[in-house]
């Protein structure tokens, strides 16, 4: 699994093309899928962060959360908007953290205040799909895959 510094290194112009995806009302915002106890699919909104070279999210205890404790497999997906017909999806495996110091650090990049309760979690890059349709509206899109093939497994 890679960090988003090692996807932006080996493919930055996807890595600019995803963060814009991913920030589309502004400050971030996406999809987090992850994968219930009985192996069913469950779709949450979360607010990706940028910080150290990694992505990350502030997560509250929910089933959201216990599903990446149990199985850390995700999907991240991004939102379209009026200006927008691009889809970004992530996917990879996520990292619960309980370092205090990358807690803080992660905090001060977010433009939120994550609350006392959130858990920090790093969301690790196994691959990145981005269907492009320019023209806008024009089908099928142009594909773009990255996949991880330099980082080692955590």
């Amino acid at each position: 699994m890679a960090t988003w510094a090692q996807f932006a290194r080996q493919a930055p112009d996807v890595a600019e093309v995803a963060t814009s995806l991913l920030t589309v009302p502004g400050t971030g915002f996406g999809y987090l899928a992850t994968v219930d106890r009985g192996g069913a699919p469950r779709i949450h909104p979360i607010m990706p962060v940028w910080a150290v070279g990694s992505m990350f999210a502030f997560i509250e205890p929910s089933p959201k959360l216990k599903d990446l404790e149990r199985d850390g497999r995700y999907a991240l997906h991004s939102t379209g908007s009026e200006d927008v017909d691009d889809e970004l999806m992530v996917v990879g495996r996520a990292r619960i953290s309980a370092d205090v110091a990358l807690r803080d650090e992660v905090a001060a990049a977010c433009p939120f205040i994550p609350g006392p309760d959130t858990v920090l979690v790093e969301l690790l890059l196994d691959r990145v799909m981005w269907a492009n349709y320019e023209p806008r509206g024009v089908f099928p899109p142009r594909y773009t895959v990255w996949r991880d093939k330099v980082a080692p497994e955590p």
